[in-house]
């Protein structure tokens, strides 16, 4: 409730599938309604991604929710997504509950635990309300998933216990958005297809009229009006991406020729962001099957949810051996937080935190081993770059402490502290601070290092192309509608 006690206005944008387009559509209009003077909160009930953003709380939620609060123009908060579940394997994850470690659950368990769940989502949720003027929710997959539908909390679920209308997103790139908007209304619930106002399209190319028939079989087939249709948004690349199936890579003829083998938890790849849109920088991505190639100047190994699993996963495609004779041949390497704990000569896991309790061999390339514990270090640092004196800041989320002979030659020094080691040639050099790239000094004399140019200031593009997003879907969507919607909750 607000803080007169009353309901604040609340819509939910939920998708005919995962990666319609949800979580940029949201912090677009977050910019949208908050140009308007609006006090708008994105909230997302619950979210699985190992993308993940911390917040002044020191708690974590996904990277998407960090974004939507920045097209909002507000701080993040941990009770902007409340459930946030980061995969270890292929059927487990860890649950993150208001920004704080869980637990660890199979699949299987989690569909049984999600009701306990719930008072949680609903306190986050009504924390907001008590400082908002709008809340835009997003949701997780779809509501068709009705084989999920029992205690629900991502959906329909959230949206029936909290009496939140809905707006449904269907991706036309995907092909098959007739039927994936019809099918659902077929197969919800008729509370759930009452609850639904409106449609959109997003993800358009070429010319929107020429689907103007496909609207009125949707209109017609499922009752529900159309809101518009939204282009395909060239600019969304400039944007930080939520998901891994969002990665891509850059090829071109940038002096920089930077290689990130893609591990199978790779998490918090948003660090590539900065550099994927520097134009002296090449950055290619190594996909399992391919070897990592021979002409690089720097390889960069990415953070991970699980550092034991993906060293193991690491040296099954025959990446370690690429890696050793790119140092070989004179090449750097830089590991960042779970990157930089496989750089060491050893890794334990005495407790058992990560699978079976033990000990395996590191890459042995820095004078480092690494003890992974129970306590998990979340915070946001701020900092300086021992070798050029730039500052920079960014965000730490990892378990395990790492020490030795090379963290005598620390990469960092974070709020006082020591942070990261290099080897004595300077060729190899491991941190755990995340978004370090998004330091524009650092990231120029980094790339100076190299011979290569900084020509960005990323934060001013990421900037730039929210207030972009925010004009297209302007034109292209009925925004008035969608608050209008919104507020008819509240009457």
């Amino acid at each position: 409730m607000g803080a007169s006690g009353k309901r604040q206005a609340a819509v939910m944008i939920q998708g005919t599938g995962s990666n319609v387009g949800k979580s940029v559509i949201v912090a677009g209009l977050a910019r949208v309604f908050a140009r308007r003077g609006l006090r708008v909160l994105p909230f997302k009930p619950q979210n699985m991604s190992n993308n993940a953003a911390v917040t002044a709380e020191g708690g974590e939620i996904g990277r998407a929710q960090a974004l939507q609060a920045f097209g909002a123009r507000v701080a993040p908060s941990i009770h902007m997504n409340p459930v946030l579940l980061k995969p270890e394997s292929d059927s487990g994850s860890q649950i993150i509950v208001q920004g704080k470690r869980f637990g660890t659950l199979k699949a299987r368990e989690f569909g049984k635990q999600k009701g306990t769940l719930f008072p949680y989502v609903q306190e986050s949720f009504e924390h907001l309300e008590r400082d908002a003027d709008l809340i835009l929710v997003e949701g997780a997959g779809s509501p068709a998933e009705i084989n999920l539908r029992a205690g629900d909390i991502a959906n329909m679920g959230f949206a029936e216990a909290l009496d939140v209308p809905v707006i449904l997103a269907g991706d036309i790139d995907r092909g098959g958005v007739i039927a994936s908007v019809v099918g659902t209304s077929v197969v919800i619930e008729p509370s759930e297809r009452r609850r639904i106002k409106a449609f959109f399209i997003n993800k358009f190319r070429g010319d929107p009229s020429l689907f103007d028939s496909g609207l009125t079989e949707i209109e017609n087939r499922s009752g529900w009006p159309s809101l518009g249709v939204v282009p395909w948004f060239q600019k969304a690349g400039d944007l930080p991406e939520e998901d891994a199936l969002g990665l891509d890579d850059k090829r071109g003829q940038g002096k920089l020729k930077v290689v990130v083998p893609v591990i199978s938890r790779i998490a918090n790849f948003d660090d590539l962001d900065p550099l994927r849109l520097e134009e002296d920088v090449t950055l290619r991505l190594i996909y399992p099957g391919q070897a990592l190639p021979g002409d690089a100047d720097l390889v960069l190994l990415p953070g991970t949810k699980s550092t034991m699993g993906d060293l193991a996963f690491l040296r099954a495609q025959g990446w370690h051996i690429d890696i050793a004779a790119h140092v070989r041949r004179g090449g750097r390497v830089l590991g960042i937080c779970g990157g930089y704990q496989m750089l060491g000569r050893a890794i334990s896991d005495p407790n058992g935190i990560e699978g079976p309790a033990g000990t395996i061999d590191g890459l042995g390339l820095l004078d480092v081993e690494t003890v992974l514990t129970a306590e998990k270090q979340v915070v946001a640092q701020t900092g300086t770059h021992l070798s050029s004196g730039e500052a920079v800041s960014g965000y730490e989320i990892h378990i395990g402490r790492t020490a030795g002979r090379d963290c005598a030659r620390p990469f960092l020094i974070l709020g006082g502290h020591e942070d990261g080691a290099q080897s004595a040639d300077g060729q190899v050099a491991g941190t755990y601070l995340h978004g370090l790239f998004g330091s524009d000094g650092f990231r120029a004399a980094f790339l100076k290092g190299f011979g290569a140019r900084s020509t960005l200031g990323y934060s001013a593009k990421v900037e730039l192309a929210m207030e972009a997003l925010a004009d297209h879907l302007e034109e292209h969507l009925d925004c008035d509608r969608i608050l209008e919607i919104a507020r008819s909750r509240v009457g």
